[in-house]
C-alpha cells in the first residue's frame, strides 16, 4: 500500500461548501494524486472545468443525504450529473423502502445503473451501514449485486457512525470481486484508511486526504 493517494476520493459535501472549496478541492487531488473527487451536484460543472484534461475522477452524489427521494428525481438527477461531466454517481439508496421490505431498492437500483452504464458511468451505492445490522448489511450487498452496480459505499458521512473495518470485511465476503466497496464516513488518519484497504475496501471517501498521504509520507520516511 505505498500509493495510498491512489484510493482516495477527496471530498467537500458539508452544507456551506463555496467555488472556493472546490478550487482547492481540485488543486489537491492535483497536488496528492488522489483518484478522485467527490462534490455536490451543484458544483459538478465547475469542477470538471478546473479538473481539465487531469486524471481525476469526478464524482457526485444523488438522493442525497436521506435517499428516500421518488426514483423518478434521482433517474433525473443522475441524467443532469452526467450531462455536467460527472464520471461517478454516489446515490443513496431507498433504506426508507429496505427497512419497509419492499423490492423497491432493487428495482431503482436497476434502473439507475441502466442510466450510468448506457453512459459508460460507475454507479456506487450508499447503503448507510450505521442503521443496518449485519444481516441486513448482507442483504443489502447481494441487492446491489443483483442490481448490476460498481460498488457498494458503507456511509454518506450524516449518520451517526461511518465507516468500520468489521462491516467492510463483512460486505467484501458477501460482493462479487467485480463490484467494488467504498469506505466513507470518519476517516480521519493514515491508521483507519489502512485499515479498511486491508479489510476490502476499494476506495476511501474522506476529507483527510492530505492528512492522510501526509501520514503515510512521513511514516516511509
Amino acid at each position: 500500500m505505498k500509493n495510498i493517494e491512489r484510493y482516495i476520493e477527496q471530498t467537500v459535501l458539508k452544507p456551506l461548501t463555496t467555488d472556493t472549496d472546490i478550487e482547492n478541492l481540485v488543486q489537491e487531488a492535483k497536488d496528492y494524486g488522489f483518484i478522485g473527487i467527490c462534490v455536490p451536484p451543484f458544483w459538478v460543472k465547475k469542477a470538471k472545468r478546473e479538473i481539465g484534461d487531469a486524471p481525476i475522477q469526478l464524482v457526485t452524489v444523488v438522493g442525497f443525504p436521506l435517499g428516500y427521494n421518488m426514483s423518478e428525481a434521482k433517474a433525473h438527477e443522475t441524467e443532469l450529473a452526467i450531462r455536467d461531466g460527472a464520471d461517478e454517481i454516489d446515490v443513496v439508496w431507498s433504506l426508507t423502502a429496505f427497512k419497509a421490505g419492499m423490492n423497491w431498492p432493487k428495482i431503482e437500483l436497476a434502473k439507475l445503473a441502466n442510466i450510468c452504464h448506457q453512459h459508460e458511468r460507475i454507479l456506487k451505492v450508499i447503503i448507510e451501514t450505521a442503521y443496518l445490522n449485519d444481516a441486513e448489511i448482507i442483504q443489502a450487498c447481494e441487492i446491489c449485486r443483483d442490481a448490476g452496480v460498481d460498488y457498494v459505499k458503507t456511509s454518506t458521512g450524516f449518520a451517526p457512525e461511518g465507516a468500520k473495518v468489521e462491516h467492510i470485511a463483512l460486505m467484501r465476503a458477501n460482493l462479487p470481486s467485480n463490484v467494488g466497496i467504498k469506505a466513507s464516513g470518519g476517516i480521519k488518519n493514515y491508521a483507519q484508511a489502512k485499515a479498511l484497504i486491508e479489510a476490502g475496501a476499494d476506495r476511501i471517501g474522506t476529507s483527510s486526504g492530505v492528512e492522510i498521504v501526509k501520514e503515510q509520507k512521513a511514516q516511509q520516511d
